[in-house]
């Protein structure tokens, strides 16, 4: 498989190394281009090929379209960089870049580039994203509801004048932790709410972490969370772990 020699090559240089090199965490992302997709992605930390780890998919917001392979890496990206994160939670990181919305053309690049990596535990690929990359959070687990061990939109609920585009139903059994600050003025905190309440009525599987007084720029608490984040429970589906990446290293599909 070409990716193995690819991996071999690019992620010779452990964690410390690079760091001691002075590099920056941006650089844990390794560039290509996949089909002409413009694409980051980051190995688990010391990397067996002996085992199966998962693959968290990062959909970067509207700040981060474009071609340059870089405006994509968002401040949850450098988190998951950290070393202590690395090691606790060894994983693939990929972020792919998108020229505008998340659509299904890039979906299939992504499941493809997926497949193609060595050592991925398929039952559990996750996805995450804000905003633009929130929406399209919700855009993929509809067009893919089987694929997706979990879920983590933050403000995916689409902009004031975007239409209704979240079909409750057909995601109600996939695990969801949203996050949304009830003051955004760019993506409407209502229209989360209303997706929350219609999976609570259907008995789905979503928490929903309400950052009160805040506005859309919450990106950054999703990972390691805030005083000021209120947790709701859809029903007793939902796996009541407090911690955000514990929570999502526990969701696998089947299970």
């Amino acid at each position: 498989m070409r990716y193995l020699s690819f991996f071999s090559a690019v992620f010779a240089v452990s964690y410390s190394s690079l760091v001691a090199q002075g590099g920056s965490w941006a650089e844990l992302y390794e560039p290509q281009v996949y089909q002409k997709m413009p694409v980051r992605v980051m190995k688990p930390i010391d990397f067996d090929s002996s085992n199966n780890y998962p693959v968290i998919l990062s959909l970067h917001g509207a700040g981060g379209k474009g071609t340059d392979n870089n405006k994509q890496l968002k401040n949850w990206n450098k988190q998951l960089a950290e070393k202590a994160i690395r090691e606790k939670f060894p994983c693939y990181v990929v972020a792919p870049q998108a020229p505008s919305l998340w659509n299904a053309e890039e979906l299939k690049k992504i499941q493809s580039l997926i497949a193609e990596l060595p050592a991925v535990d398929m039952s559990r690929i996750y996805i995450m994203g804000h905003s633009m990359g929130g929406h399209g959070t919700y855009i993929y687990i509809q067009l893919e509801p089987t694929y997706f061990a979990a879920a983590a939109p933050s403000a995916g609920s689409g902009l004031k004048r975007s239409e209704d585009f979240i079909a409750p139903a057909k995601i109600k059994d996939i695990p969801i932790w949203a996050f949304h600050g009830d003051k955004d003025g760019v993506c409407p905190y209502e229209k989360q709410r209303v997706v929350f309440e219609a999976l609570k009525e259907l008995g789905g599987n979503m928490k929903l972490t309400t950052w009160e007084g805040d506005n859309h720029g919450v990106s950054g608490k999703m990972i390691p969370g805030a005083e000021n984040g209120k947790t709701e429970f859809s029903g007793d589906r939902c796996d009541p772990e407090s911690d955000f990446l514990t929570w999502l290293f526990n969701q696998k599909k089947g299970s």
